[in-house]
């Protein structure tokens, strides 16, 4: 749809005129993400503004501000300026226009990682989360049945046999077993260097909305085992088990084994691995956006990685495997 003909963009703009005592002179479109949301930036020679569009039949905004309100006192979240719940449109602050993966590289890895962190542990020791829906075994289970029925299923044209889905239903017991064994507390859910801007002190953090109450392990493990880069597992190692010492230090409840930290993380790992391979794959079919599945090979990495050092999920690589043998040419 063309931009003349985009009746929300437009119908945001003018909502946002009213809110701002000045007149944007350049309006542009700066995100659409995995989501139905988009943002655009309205700026004059001296200040600027960020525009979300969500549709308010699928991306309703009152998680966005509730968790805003939760995380504003404590870390570098978006100002909410003007608010219009029932169309679905918000006026943010500015966070900027680089975030982490554009920025980050071998020289800088350290000193931004160690903001993120900064912020993840006081989020995760200091975030009201009073009234937070939790990370239930049922949600955990729906997101790892996106790999089946999106990747498996609808890319790569298998149907799985009733002995297979034995087989997965109890490797993701397992998986779901090592999630809820472990501490819960504040999830952002997509801690990951996409939805972290570099800011002059502090990330700028984006793309809460989601947030749950849920495993500790989850958010260092979005930002260190990310969809769009990949850093040597050693490394990644090291800094998993670096972040575990601070949590400690923090008051967090993390293991006291280094070895059993490294094991939760790589289970909690590979079940948010196959969530997003199958994201990726749903995305693809059903909001016909192709790229993202792009992506799924380093997701598949990650998993051979977990895989090869944990004997419990080599039913995991059996079964992928087993169906990526049987696999049709995409279909259109």
């Amino acid at each position: 749809m063309s931009a003349s003909h985009d009746s929300r963009r437009e119908a945001g703009l003018e909502w946002a005129r009213t809110h701002l005592d000045w007149v944007p002179t350049h309006i542009e479109g700066i995100s659409s993400d995995a989501s139905f949301r988009r943002y655009f930036r309205l700026s004059d020679e001296q200040q600027t503004v960020v525009l979300m569009d969500a549709p308010p039949d699928r991306e309703p905004v009152a998680p966005f501000i509730d968790v805003a309100g939760r995380l504003s006192p404590l870390v570098n979240v978006p100002s909410i300026l003007a608010a219009n719940i029932d169309d679905g449109f918000l006026l943010l602050s500015d966070l900027g226009d680089t975030p982490f993966h554009h920025a980050l590289d071998a020289n800088n890895a350290e000193a931004l990682f160690d903001g993120a962190i900064n912020s993840l542990i006081k989020i995760q020791s200091q975030a009201r989360t009073h009234g937070m829906a939790c990370y239930e075994p049922a949600l955990l289970m729906r997101e790892l049945d996106l790999f089946i029925d999106w990747l498996v299923q609808r890319h790569w044209s298998v149907e799985p046999t009733d002995a297979e889905l034995d087989e997965w239903d109890h490797v993701c017991a397992v998986l779901i077993r090592w999630a809820l064994d472990q501490s819960q507390v504040f999830c952002h859910r997509d801690y990951m260097p996409r939805n972290l801007m570099v800011g002059e002190s502090v990330p700028g953090i984006l793309d809460f909305q989601d947030a749950v109450i849920g495993p500790i392990s989850y958010d260092p493990i979005c930002l260190y085992r990310d969809a769009f880069l990949s850093w040597p597992t050693a490394r990644v190692d090291d800094w998993l088990e670096a972040y575990r010492q601070r949590a400690r230090q923090a008051g967090l409840d993390v293991p006291e084994d280094p070895n059993l930290w490294r094991r939760t993380c790589d289970f909690m790992g590979a079940q948010r691995h196959l969530k997003v391979i199958g994201i990726f794959a749903r995305i693809r079919y059903r909001d016909g956006k192709p790229r993202y599945l792009e992506d799924t090979p380093r997701f598949f990495n990650y998993l051979e990685a977990a895989i090869a050092r944990n004997p419990e999920l080599a039913s995991l690589g059996r079964l992928i495997d087993t169906w990526s043998s049987r696999r049709a040419e995409p279909s259109a």
